[in-house]
């Protein structure tokens, strides 16, 4: 399984990516580095490529997932609830792709601010 590094000044997390189209598609880009976007516990900055839809595609995702946010051509780190969420639920605005799964401690990423930049590369 391929292993990525997400960066900003404050912190570094890993993430473990998926067999699929998208997860593909964001390694042949690397490395990518964008300014980040903050809304409630998703971090969530664009990436120069896109992608289409997969089978597994979904709104409401699992603590930690890396997803690629369709309508926005951007990565979404979810890490706790947004603000449209119900509850613990970590909840897109819109459907994404889920790339991978977050390792580690994902409370560093309370440390993000809007207008970080954040740098994602192969491990």
């Amino acid at each position: 399984m391929p292993r990525i590094t997400i960066s900003w000044p404050a912190g570094t997390i890993t993430a473990v990516l998926r067999e699929t189209p998208t997860a593909s598609r964001l390694l042949d880009a690397l490395p990518i580095s964008a300014r980040a976007n903050v809304w409630g516990d998703e971090v969530y900055f664009p990436v120069p490529f896109t992608a289409d839809t997969e089978s597994d595609a979904a709104t409401v995702v699992d603590k930690g997932a890396v997803c690629f946010w369709l309508a926005g051509d951007s990565l979404a780190l979810l890490f706790g609830p947004t603000p449209v969420s119900e509850g613990d639920e970590c909840r897109l605005i819109s459907a994404a792709n889920i790339v991978g799964m977050m390792e580690g401690d994902l409370r560093h990423l309370r440390s993000v601010r809007n207008g970080d930049l954040m740098t994602v590369d192969k491990v």
